[in-house]
């Protein structure tokens, strides 16, 4: 547990540098040591030791420094991730300032290279104090952003923007090192391996007193060999036959000792078997937690197919083509005077009006049936693509195509449609003017159907006020696409924010954990970032989509 407890560091410090931005491995460590524990209170149980009052001590504060430590982390995994994406995007934002800097010809040339330098100077400080965070370092990034400021308005219009995207992630990142940097030090000192040493010396205490009680009963066993080794004398001055049995059991633990050997080597194969067994499970579970990964993606595309077929198969069985059988029926029965039954008989003449009638009924009817296998058939596309995507997860680039969000957002809700009408669920739509944007559509497919499937989850136990659910789009800056789900359903508490991204992390009973945490790697992926805000229980939440905006040539 303590090297689990190391290699949980370890990730974090890793974490940190920006090794990766996976936050899984600083969940198995915990997860192990969870196991790991739970195991030994189990063991410590059946002796007993856990009524002591030294051990419940022990216990307990080992117990609450795991829990404080486990806090700490997630505010750390939080703080590092806002942290991590204003240091990837500072060089990005510098190039904005300096390249279109660098074409001007208008203007003081010293001025501007002045200017440039001051650009380049505050960029240096943000990532020298990201590395080594000092007072000194934040005074002179204060005094770099003031002279950012003071440059801005000597440069033309264009520039302020950019120089206010500078100066926002600057001041982020000003604001959040110093957090990440205090969570680092709170985390290293949280004294679980200090509470795990308590526990040590507790159990060598044990042993040591299981060793005292061993060495008596060993003395005890020598007096007694030594007793045992002179009657054994005695009786061989006395009885000289006894050395014919004292053969006898020289060879009978011989033949032990062989056998011994052999169970040895029987063992230590096992155990080589073992560990081949265990490296294979290892791998199974990887490949279980991808298969979960898409069983779950699939799953809520499955609800649209089943939506779909239901359709049609009750359309069919109340299908209007019925009525053609009855028809021919009548006409069958009047093959010699057709004519005259069409004319003057009362059913005869109202023959032609109801076939025109079934005709109609008929053609509708093919529509609705041809419309419902098109979004069958997409849905059915749509989870070849989640199933192909899914295995080109181990290196290969996404693929970009020019979408409709707002058309992407309609196949979302018609792909949920069944159980937003099944939960009473209104939607109401706020779609602002945004051009065709080159993006991931199956990608962003998944986020939309997770989102809105979650926000109708949420708000199925209302029953005091009506069910609705809000979908925005909008363009933010002129440089970010901003999706939003909002529901007025159950809300999210304070203490679940810091975790609801996390991989296995659910509040519903029959939920697995794996939909918010897909969405938000497939939302890191683009680029982008999924947020969510809830101003507590009862009070809603939403849940807000933004990756960078790339329109279609010829469309912006």
């Amino acid at each position: 547990m303590k090297q689990l407890n190391a290699q949980w560091e370890t990730e974090i410090l890793k974490a940190r540098i920006t090794i990766y931005h996976n936050y899984d491995p600083l969940v198995t460590p915990l997860t192990e040591m969870t196991e790991l524990w739970e195991r030994f209170d189990s063991m410590e149980s059946d002796h007993g030791r856990n009524d002591a009052s030294v051990w419940k001590t022990s216990h307990d504060a080992y117990l609450a420094a795991i829990q404080e430590k486990t806090r700490l982390v997630e505010q750390f995994k939080s703080h590092n991730a806002v942290l991590r994406n204003s240091l990837a995007f500072l060089p990005t934002a510098e190039d904005d300032i300096q390249q279109p800097l660098a074409e001007l010809v208008d203007g003081d040339k010293l001025q501007l290279q002045n200017i440039a330098t001051d650009t380049y100077d505050l960029l240096l400080s943000s990532l020298e104090f990201a590395q080594v965070t000092s007072d000194d370092r934040a005074a002179d990034i204060l005094v770099g952003l003031n002279k950012l400021g003071v440059n801005k308005l000597r440069l033309p219009e264009p520039f302020h923007e950019p120089v206010d995207i500078l100066s926002n992630h600057v001041a982020l990142i000003l604001r959040e090192q110093p957090i990440v940097n205090r969570l680092l030090e709170n985390i290293e000192a949280v004294p679980v391996a200090e509470r795990l040493d308590d526990i040590t010396n507790l159990l060598n205490k044990d042993q040591q007193q299981a060793d005292a009680v061993y060495q008596r009963y060993h003395f005890y066993m020598l007096l007694f060999s030594t007793l045992l080794v002179l009657v054994l004398v005695y009786l061989a001055i006395r009885l000289m036959r006894s050395f014919t049995e004292i053969n006898r059991v020289n060879k009978a633990l011989q033949t032990a000792n062989e056998d011994l050997e052999l169970r040895v080597e029987e063992r230590t194969q096992e155990l080589k078997d073992t560990q081949s067994e265990l490296l294979d499970t290892a791998r199974q579970a990887g490949m279980a937690e991808i298969a979960t990964n898409v069983l779950h993606n699939v799953g809520n595309v499955l609800n649209s197919v089943n939506i779909s077929a239901d359709l049609v198969t009750r359309k069919l069985r109340s299908s209007k083509a019925q009525g053609l059988g009855k028809a021919m029926q009548l006409i069958n029965e009047h093959p010699d005077d057709l004519g005259s039954f069409l004319t003057e008989d009362a059913k005869g003449k109202l023959l032609p009006g109801y076939l025109n009638q079934l005709v109609d009924a008929i053609a509708l009817e093919q529509q609705g049936m041809t419309d419902e296998l098109a979004q069958l058939t997409k849905s059915v596309d749509h989870i070849k693509d989640i199933v192909a995507t899914q295995q080109s997860y181990a290196g290969a680039n996404s693929l970009m195509e020019p979408l409709h969000i707002s058309e992407l957002l309609e196949d979302a809700l018609r792909m949920n449609s069944g159980a937003l009408t099944r939960h009473h669920v209104t939607v109401v739509k706020e779609y602002s003017e945004v051009p065709r944007v080159m993006g991931d559509k199956h990608r962003l497919l998944l986020i939309l159907i997770n989102l809105i499937s979650n926000a109708k989850y949420a708000m199925s136990d209302l029953s005091n006020r009506p069910r609705q659910m809000t979908l925005g789009v909008k363009i933010v800056d002129d440089a970010t696409l901003q999706v939003s789900v909002k529901d007025d359903g159950e809300g999210i508490p304070e203490e679940n924010m810091t975790r609801i991204f996390a991989h296995g992390f659910t509040t519903r009973k029959e939920g697995h954990g794996f939909g918010l945490h897909s969405c938000a790697l497939a939302a890191i992926e683009m680029n982008g970032h999924l947020t969510a805000h809830s101003d507590g229980p009862g009070k809603g939440a939403q849940f807000t989509l933004q990756i960078p905006l790339k329109t279609v040539a010829g469309d912006a």
